[in-house]
Order: C-alpha cells, then structure tokens, then sequence
C-alpha cells in the first residue's frame, strides 16, 4: 500500500513538475510586458526629471504636497521600484534555461504576474528535454516526500509490532 501511495506521489510531481518550463516561458513574457510599460513610465519620469534639473529621488522628494500630489509621488515610487524589481528578475531568468529557473524560483514573486500567467495557463504534455527533466526532478521529489510523510506516519505503529 505504501509503495503505490509513493508512486502516486511520484507520479503526481513528475506531471505538476514538467509543466514548469512551459508556466516559467509564459512568466517571462508577461514579466517582459509588464517590465516593458514601466520602463516607459521610469523612463518618461527620468527624462523629466533631468529635464527640471533633478535626480529621481530629488523630484520624487518635490512631487509633495497636496493629497493628491502625496498620491501621485507614491504611486510614482511604487512604480519606479516595481520596475527595477521585475528589471531584475526578467534578467536573471532571460538568461537562464527554463530547467535552471527551477534555482531562481525568488524571481517569481510578482503575486500578479503569477496570477495572471496561472489564470491563462493551460497544461500541456512535456515533450521538450526541459519539461522531461522536471517530470523526473517532480516524480523523485513526490516520490521522497510522501515516503518520508508515510514513514513518520507509519513509525509509532512499527514499534508496537
């Protein structure tokens, strides 16, 4: 019994598994878009800024004021710190191999890029290497930790026979 939990374990991680590549690519392009319209923003920003005279943080530190200019200087500042967020996190992983992105999971943090990308995703079957060597990194861990779950579960019950 214990044996076909853990292959059942197995098995789910390998199919949950070899469908990161595919989840990881589309990521990326929605990290590339969204990167892509705040550097517009950043960038529009900057060039103003230079344009009065003032660094970033000076003409963040002039926006102040009013309610609505305090809003406005914050959403600017949310903005141009998100993009240097995702500006980071789009470099490290365009650089990387979609297996390798397994080792950078951080990147992925942007809850609502991930929701957004989790919202349009649809499975497929791995017929890349890529989605073949998560498939056995998937199958390997679901098959350990079930054993180990299984086998502290197990052992008060191993001592009494």
């Amino acid at each position: 019994m214990i044996r076909a939990l853990t292959m059942a374990g197995g098995l789910a991680g390998a199919v949950g598994l070899s469908q990161f590549p595919e989840f990881s690519q589309q990521y990326l392009q929605r990290l590339s878009g969204a990167r892509t319209e705040l550097m517009v923003i950043a960038k529009g920003f900057d060039f103003t800024a230079q344009a009065a005279g003032y660094t970033r943080d000076e003409a963040l530190e002039k926006m102040g004021g009013s309610d609505f200019q305090n809003n406005l200087r914050d959403q600017m500042a949310t903005n141009l710190t998100r993009y240097e967020r995702l500006d980071a996190a789009y470099t490290s992983l365009k650089q990387t191999e979609p297996v390798m992105r397994l080792t950078k999971l951080w990147h992925f943090r942007d809850t609502d890029l991930v929701q957004k990308t989790w919202d349009e995703y649809r499975p497929a079957v791995p017929v890349t290497a890529d989605g073949l060597i998560c498939a056995g990194i998937g199958f390997v861990g679901g098959w350990l930790l079930l054993s180990v779950l299984l086998g502290a579960l197990m052992r008060p019950f191993r001592r009494l026979a």
